[in-house]
């Protein structure tokens, strides 16, 4: 079975490039209408999708493609666009240097409710004068790539920073906050890096919240007011999403991945994995092949 393919770069022959938007129907010509493999980025990817019929998978995850859906994918996401038709709509990518580039901080990406890494992406579904907005902002920032204006990419920046502003906000959860109050977004920000870093051999919120120095309860609360879930639904989240990884792009054994999530019983993994998804590992991995 083929490792999956990983982008690396948004621009595959310019690496200074790390900014680009096509329009979809462009992709899908150019592919001549070719269904891409699952594959991950190493950056951001945000499909503004204005007419579609097709399916979307994240992280093993599908979603009907539909009018009017704007669809975020992040940083090392695996993800597949399944069209039955062409598509029209718009198609961005950028990377942390871009952001960097032109002064939008990375906390300000990390704190809005767009990018999912684990778990349940779906799309945005604006009402029509919400999308509109949204779509004209992709058309100004499409039209000023293609131009050769001063300073294109800051105002690149700009024009991305109001269009995420924009889907933020029709969000439930997580609109965003003012800066004076941003203890909430330091502590999400640091509780992510530290189940990145010991997802694969520590599966308890308490510990957590002793490695970050605050009570169980305190992380639990604003982890779940500031994602919409517990912290420990977002660790085994993350557990899942890796298991169903490794199940997909290895060769590895149920028992191998199981011990490479912290598993120390082949019978506990094949558990947890059928409580979170209703299948077995084998009939999963016989499912997503088959498929």
């Amino acid at each position: 079975m083929a490792i999956v393919k990983t982008y690396q770069n948004v621009n595959n022959e310019i690496d200074s490039i790390s900014f680009g938007i096509s329009k979809m129907e462009d992709i899908y010509t150019k592919r001549n209408g070719k269904v891409d493999e699952p594959h991950r980025h190493n950056y951001y990817t945000v499909l503004i999708v204005n007419k579609a019929k097709g399916q979307h998978k994240i992280d093993f995850n599908s979603y009907e493609l539909s009018n009017k859906q704007i669809y975020f994918v992040a940083p090392g996401q695996v993800h597949q666009v399944i069209e039955k038709e062409k598509s029209f709509g718009f198609a961005m990518t950028f990377s942390n240097h871009f952001l960097i580039e032109n002064s939008i901080q990375l906390s300000f990406i990390e704190s809005l409710n767009l990018f999912q890494n684990y778990g349940q992406n779906p799309p945005l579904t604006p009402s029509d004068k919400q999308f509109e907005k949204i779509e004209q902002f992709s058309i100004q920032i499409f039209n000023i790539f293609n131009s050769e204006t001063n300073m294109k990419f800051l105002s690149i920046g700009a024009y991305l920073k109001l269009l995420l502003i924009e889907c933020n906000n029709i969000c439930v959860i997580n609109p965003i906050e003012s800066d004076a109050d941003n203890t909430g977004e330091n502590l999400i920000r640091a509780f992510k890096k530290e189940v990145e870093n010991n997802y694969k051999k520590e599966h308890s919120s308490t510990f957590y919240a002793n490695q970050l120095h605050i009570t169980p309860d305190h992380l639990n609360r604003t982890v779940k007011s500031k994602i919409g879930k517990t912290a420990k639904d977002y660790i085994q989240a993350r557990i899942i999403t890796e298991a169903k990884r490794l199940l997909y792009f290895t060769e590895f054994s149920n028992k191998e991945i199981g011990y490479e999530l912290g598993f120390n019983e082949p019978a506990n993994f094949s558990a947890f994995f059928k409580k979170h998804t209703q299948l077995s590992p084998s009939n999963f991995k016989k499912a997503e092949i088959t498929s």
